[in-house]
């Protein structure tokens, strides 16, 4: 038996697929989640063979909640569902190790059949998402994406130094840069572009 946890905060889909999945013979939600932060304790929980995860969920996205598993070297395979063909995503979650990348609306049919290929080592991606994530690359390196993150949840470069243990000039380095990689003239514009493309 397979034993899979939903992460995902609409709770009509989230119900409507743990359903459909639990009339496979093979398959058993074994718990759900509504957000990341829950998505991450009810996987440490129930330790479960796979969670199916959505990307845009609140306290932390799908990916970051696959950032975190990784780093904790979890066997909880995970897939992302996404109706996202940014172009960072699907480079950001392969990094994070994640097993699958699919369309929200797939038949359910087909879903169960990318979990049990995912539970054989193969990987498993919605061809639409591939050809949306090919348009542009990354050009941010995990610094600048950890800066701009920061300045996107509103805090100043003075904070952000603190934070970061950086001098204060550095961070506005660091953002000047950041400007002219994406050809923007303010921190609020960088944050958009960014978080529209998937980058950060």
């Amino acid at each position: 038996m397979i034993r899979v946890v939903i992460a995902e905060d609409q709770r009509l889909l989230r119900g409507a697929m743990a359903s459909l999945l639990d009339l496979e013979d093979d398959i058993e939600v074994a718990g759900e989640a509504g957000d990341g932060s829950e998505a991450l304790a009810v996987i440490e929980r129930l330790q479960p063979d796979v969670c199916l995860m959505d990307i845009e969920m609140p306290y932390k996205s799908g990916l970051e909640v696959a950032e975190t598993l990784k780093a904790k070297d979890s066997a909880t395979k995970v897939i992302i569902l996404t109706t996202f063909a940014r172009p960072g995503y699907l480079e950001r979650g392969v990094k994070a190790g994640i097993q699958g990348y699919l369309l929200k609306d797939e038949p359910v049919d087909k879903l169960a059949d990318a979990i049990r290929r995912v539970m054989d080592g193969h990987r498993e991606v919605s061809p639409e998402l591939v050809f949306g994530s090919l348009r542009e690359e990354n050009p941010l390196s995990d610094r600048e994406r950890e800066i701009l993150k920061l300045a996107g949840s509103g805090q100043s470069a003075g904070e952000i130094a603190a934070v970061l243990h950086l001098s204060y000039g550095t961070v506005r380095n660091y953002i000047s840069e950041i400007l002219n990689k994406l050809e923007v003239k303010s921190r609020i514009e960088a944050v958009r572009l960014a978080e529209e493309k998937g980058w950060i």
